[in-house]
């Protein structure tokens, strides 16, 4: 029996499947029923409720699997919200982690978040370059981070646990949506106006979904992978946003420096008008794209046989699966496009 947490998340329900479709007998933990909806639906699992944050429930989620794949996570770009993202994020994760140690699970494999890898000058980051606490970071980023940590923790007392770290994700089956799917409905519905310049290094759920089953099934005790499918920018991701949905790409291009300014001024307000609602574009999130990071995937592709895909496809299959959920209205297309094609792009 495997267990995945964050199933009903875009990792966790690509994940899920693919789990399903190779044979395996699954449980899920999902916090209600409700949560489950959709993501979950008419897929052969074990839903267990629960919750990360409560001990309990999440021994009895683990008690009888042997392999865990721990993919729940608060994900978020604010500056606020610091205690909810520590919570389930590092609370969460030592949770699953203790439970896995008591119940003599095999591995367990848990997503790691190219935020927490420190960004060299110069060079693409490894998985070796450590994080550098003395510069502004999101509550996420450092709980990222603090995540890694109880995973060395564990590692220590003698627990098989892999970290598998995520860039951005694209790709179908976003239920909740995620930044990036509600960025291409956004796009799909002609409700994006304009964009800035920037790229950052993205992974497409089939390979992110693999890289996780290659870590577990070759990861090295204690090890940490870097995934990604490709560098692209945002002029690029756009064009391939484009290339799906059959619509153009804003023509106003703003400047990062006057939408990261932007984004600082509207922050104070935005956290009184609609303190529940996650921006497009928080002064993380532009920072995110200005930076133009990038990620050398060495060690997973010769420790792990990790080969990446295309992330055009990725695309195009997040966009219809959009389209089969009644998300955007008609397909401009009628056959997608070839695996490849075009010249073609925003961040986990």
């Amino acid at each position: 029996m495997i267990l995945v947490t964050g199933g009903t998340g875009h990792l966790g329900a690509n994940l899920v499947r693919r789990l399903v479709a190779d044979g395996h007998q699954v449980r899920v933990l999902v916090r209600d029923t409700g949560a489950a909806q959709g993501a979950l639906d008419g897929l052969p699992v074990q839903k267990v409720i629960g919750d990360v944050r409560d001990r309990a429930s999440v021994s009895a989620a683990v008690d009888g699997c042997n392999r865990v794949f721990h993919c729940a996570a608060r994900v978020s770009t604010s500056a606020r919200g610091h205690r909810g993202i520590y919570d389930v994020n590092v609370t969460g994760t030592r949770h699953v982690l203790e439970a896995a140690w008591h119940s003599g699970v095999q591995r367990v494999v848990v997503t790691g978040s190219f935020s927490a890898t420190g960004n060299p000058l110069g060079r693409p980051s490894t998985e070796d370059d450590p994080h550098y606490p003395f510069e502004e970071h999101t509550p996420y980023t450092r709980s990222k981070v603090l995540v890694e940590h109880e995973c060395h923790r564990a590692a220590s007392q003698g627990l098989d646990v892999v970290v598998a770290v995520s860039t951005a994700i694209v790709g179908p089956h976003d239920y909740r949506p995620s930044r990036m799917g509600r960025l291409l409905l956004d796009f799909a519905h002609g409700r994006l106006l304009a964009y800035i310049p920037g790229g950052f290094e993205f992974v497409s759920t089939q390979d992110l979904v693999e890289g996780h089953l290659l870590a577990m099934a070759h990861g090295r005790p204690g090890g940490k992978y870097l995934l990604s499918t490709e560098f692209r920018t945002v002029d690029q991701m756009l064009d391939l946003y484009s290339e799906a949905t059959g619509r153009p790409k804003p023509r106003l291009r703003v400047p990062a420096p006057m939408m990261h300014g932007l984004a600082r001024f509207m922050d104070a307000p935005r956290a009184v008008l609609a303190p529940h609602r996650e921006p497009r574009f928080t002064p993380a999130a532009v920072g995110f794209l200005r930076s133009q990071r990038r990620a050398d995937c060495s060690r997973s592709r010769t420790q792990l046989g990790f080969r990446p895909g295309d992330i055009a496809q990725a695309v195009e299959q997040a966009y219809r699966c959009f389209v089969d959920r009644g998300l955007v209205e008609r397909a401009r297309r009628s056959q997608p496009a070839p695996a490849g094609r075009g010249t073609a792009w925003s961040v986990r």
